[in-house]
């Protein structure tokens, strides 16, 4: 097993010392699936939901959530980002999230991605709790990252 980046040598957190790290363009592309009834669906589509426009309103929370991931994650390093793209798009029994980020860096954005889906769910969920409470968020992951030391990754 590999050791843990995260942890030091006295099993004490570490937020891991990038300094002597190379600078590389760096990407990250993460998925989630929020599972939606039909009704609810046609409802996030049409844009008359009572709190606003699902769509627009968490891809926008997406964005925000990528650019906020060090505050939120204990360990992670404050980056700047150069893009972050959040789709939200209907699917068959719901709506898929997509989010890819990119920084020039020492350090990748898969937890910024991963952030990114995660709060775009979870705003499409506070935004049609009143029609649909057993909606579900599922399959948040990781299917792609680029750059750095390790190499470029895809979910096979």
């Amino acid at each position: 097993m590999s050791k843990l980046t995260h942890i030091d040598e006295t099993g004490r957190a570490n937020m891991v010392d990038v300094s002597e790290k190379a600078v590389t363009a760096r990407e990250a592309v993460a998925e989630g699936f929020v599972r939606i009834n039909a009704a609810t669906l046609a409802l996030a589509l049409s844009g008359d939901a009572k709190k606003g426009d699902v769509r627009a309103t968490a891809e926008i929370a997406g964005i925000m959530a990528a650019k906020k991931t060090s505050d939120l994650i204990p360990l992670c390093h404050p980056l700047a980002l150069s893009k972050v793209e959040v789709r939200v798009e209907p699917a068959d029994g719901g709506l898929s999230v997509t989010a890819r980020v990119r920084t020039t860096g020492q350090t990748g954005v898969e937890m910024e991605a991963l952030t990114a889906v995660s709060v775009a769910c979870l705003t499409v969920y506070d935004m049609l709790k009143a029609a649909d409470k057993a909606m579900t968020i599922e399959n948040v992951r990781l299917l792609t990252k680029t750059g750095g030391k390790s190499g470029d990754w895809v979910r096979p």
